[in-house]
């Protein structure tokens, strides 16, 4: 009898040792999900540090922009200056070009006032030379019939050689305001060309300057369109760690919700223990009375009643799930594959960028379900990832993050829990994406922009 006692106070202990020690599970749990969450706010500390950063190389190469622009804006009116000057100085040689031309006319004129007078000259020279000069000059002089007449002659004479000189001294005004004219239009003309190819020069400097200028902005708005990109990535990662830190706090809320009704379950659990122990003890005391009494139904009565503890051996329960059409089968792994359909596109380099993950393809209504128990951090529609769901899990003190991409509709919220293989949504073609398929990422850790945690899908879900 005593023995029996021992064995059944034995079993109860070591059923309430099981529950006993579930507790420390869960607060080793908690402990794990409170590391997690720190390690999420220093990452978005640093995220956010790296998005202030961000925002002065921004604003820096937009001063920059602003400094070229301004400069370029000055080169334009400088180059608009000199076209001015330019065209003035074309419209100065034009004008040039077309008194050289007149002037053509004048030296033509001139020329054959010159080559008349050549003629007239050779006439004289040539009566010079037979005469012997003054000699003729002399006839016709003493050739005077009366003083009158040779005073007459006198007179014509010295008009003669007054004639001869302004012919002559004509003649070399002509040539020298000839070659002065020339000379002067030649200069100007020269010196307009000279002028103009300076201009030329200025403005083709000016241009060069403008051409480098521009390539500056545009290098410079290259720059600002990288670090804008990288803000808004960061911006999003920000968002994303602040979803996550969310989705923790929510288990840990929930690791202590369970631990609250464990505690409960096991103090009730102990009361009735002890109620039964007192129970069986009272039982006992009672039939060992009757045992003394009626030494004859004492063997009826220890084998039929018997002091061994019941066992109640819990029926493993079984996962239920309602047959969604193409959904995949739930794997007993620690992650399920998260739709039906085939891989598409692995994990690796794509169109000169890294696919952080698996493209899932299927025609028709296809489910998408959590790979694992976890947590919806994030639930939105993305430029990039169209309709997507960000699940976080806490498996083994290890934190996961899995991405849901280009859904078509999507069935959960930020903040629900989510068991394994619970649809979170339908395979669709939304955001960035070509054809209806899931893409489907895994993080060892939290989701970031660089997606440096991202693992390959395939070395853990069912192929």
């Amino acid at each position: 009898m005593k023995k029996n006692i021992i064995a059944m106070n034995a079993s109860i202990m070591i059923g309430l040792g099981s529950i006993l020690a579930a507790p420390s599970v869960y607060a080793e749990s908690i402990s794990n999900l409170e590391k997690q969450k720190e390690s999420i706010q220093e990452k978005r500390s640093g995220v956010e540090s790296n998005i202030s950063e961000t925002e002065k190389k921004i604003d820096n190469l937009q001063d920059k922009q602003m400094t070229a622009e301004d400069q370029i804006a000055a080169l334009e009116a400088k180059i608009a200056e000199s076209a001015k000057k330019i065209d003035a100085k074309n419209a100065e040689i034009t004008q040039t070009k077309k008194e050289i031309e007149a002037l053509k006319e004048e030296i033509k004129v001139l020329k054959e006032r010159i080559a008349k007078r050549n003629e007239v000259l050779k006439e004289r020279a040539l009566s010079f030379q037979e005469t012997g000069g003054d000699v003729n000059y002399l006839e016709v002089l003493f050739g005077s019939s009366s003083f009158g007449d040779l005073v007459d002659r006198v007179g014509a004479v010295a008009t003669i050689a007054e004639a001869d000189r302004d012919i002559l001294k004509q003649h070399e005004l002509d040539k020298k305001d000839l070659e002065e004219k020339q000379k002067a239009v030649e200069t100007k003309l020269a010196s307009l060309e000279v002028a103009k190819a300076e201009l030329l020069e200025i403005q083709k400097q000016q241009k060069q300057q403008k051409q480098e200028k521009d390539a500056l902005v545009k290098k410079l708005k290259q720059q600002t369109k990288k670090h804008e990109d990288e803000k808004m990535g960061l911006e999003e990662e920000k968002a994303n760690l602040a979803a996550q830190e969310k989705a923790i706090k929510s288990a840990i809320s929930l690791e202590h919700q369970r631990l609250a009704e464990l505690e409960a379950a096991r103090k009730k659990a102990a009361a009735e223990a002890k109620k039964r122990a007192e129970q069986e003890a009272a039982q006992a005391a009672a039939q060992a009375a009757s045992q003394a009494s009626q030494a004859s139904e004492t063997k009826k009565q220890s084998t039929s009643s018997g002091y061994s503890a019941k066992s109640n051996s819990s029926s493993p329960s079984s996962q239920s799930s309602s047959n969604v059409s193409q959904a995949p089968a739930v794997s007993s792994g620690t992650f399920t594959r998260p739709s039906a359909g085939y891989v598409s596109s692995t994990m690796g380099e794509r169109w000169n960028k890294q696919h952080a993950g698996i493209d899932i393809a299927a025609s028709g209504t296809v489910p998408v379900v959590a790979a694992a128990d976890g947590v919806v951090s994030r639930s939105y529609f993305s430029s990039s990832y169209g309709n997507v769901v960000f699940v976080t899990h806490s498996i083994g003190g290890q934190q996961w993050t899995t991405v849901y991409a280009h859904l078509s509709s999507r069935q959960v919220g930020e903040g629900a829990v989510v068991a394994k293989g619970q649809q979170v949504g339908i395979m669709g073609n939304t955001g960035h994406s070509f054809g209806q398929h899931l893409h489907f990422e895994l993080h060892k850790g939290p989701w970031n922009y660089s997606k440096s945690n991202a693992v390959n899908p395939l070395d853990y879900i069912p192929n």
